[in-house]
């Protein structure tokens, strides 16, 4: 089974997300879309992040009528920090007979010589990359390179940032957010302040 993991804070999961990893299962070679939920870095302070849990519940609630789409917390059980090329390593040892693919937004791509051991991800895995308005260029050896896939998926310019700020200044936010998810998010006041 080809797996395509699209990590995020899911802070929270918006129809954004949704969008675009339901392209993905829809109109690429992708069997299942894995939402990767990163947990909170216990070394940095955020306190506009929901706990680990919270976060994941809500990807839980806004997937649960996708068939290939699914909330994962396999990274809440390494160690922290952690870095992509660690998890993909735990995933291929616990799944050994699942291939694993990233996706990511052009914006990340831009980014990726920044990641620990990019040269391994790139030359390991496929990255399946979705269009986003970023500022910078993609390195044309990146968009050259076999292992990146560019997927013509809709550009979604719908952020969780923009949600939170809105849900604090009391702004109807729920075309943005699955009915049940503000239902959570309201009922536990999350972003409130």
């Amino acid at each position: 089974m080809k797996i395509g993991l699209y990590f995020g804070t899911f802070n929270p999961i918006h129809v954004g997300h949704l969008i675009i990893a339901n392209h993905m299962a829809e109109h690429s070679d992708l069997d299942q879309i894995w939402m990767v939920v990163t947990p909170h870095n216990p070394l940095k302070k955020k306190a506009s992040l929901v706990d680990d849990h919270h976060r994941l519940e809500m990807v839980h609630i806004a997937t649960k009528g996708y068939d290939k789409i699914h909330a994962s917390d396999i990274e809440f059980k390494l160690p922290q920090p952690n870095y992509t090329v660690n998890t993909l390593a735990h995933l291929e040892e616990r799944f050994p007979k699942h291939t694993f693919c990233l996706i990511m937004g052009e914006d990340n791509l831009i980014s990726l010589e920044k990641w620990k051991n990019y040269d391994v991800i790139l030359e390991k895995y496929k990255i399946y990359i979705y269009p986003r308005i970023a500022e910078g260029e993609v390195p044309e050896h990146f968009l050259n390179h076999p292992n990146v896939i560019k997927v013509d998926a809709p550009i979604i310019e719908l952020s969780s940032t923009f949600i939170r700020e809105n849900i604090k200044l009391g702004k109807n936010i729920t075309p943005m957010i699955d009915r049940q998810v503000w239902d959570y998010i309201d009922h536990n006041l999350f972003y409130k302040k």
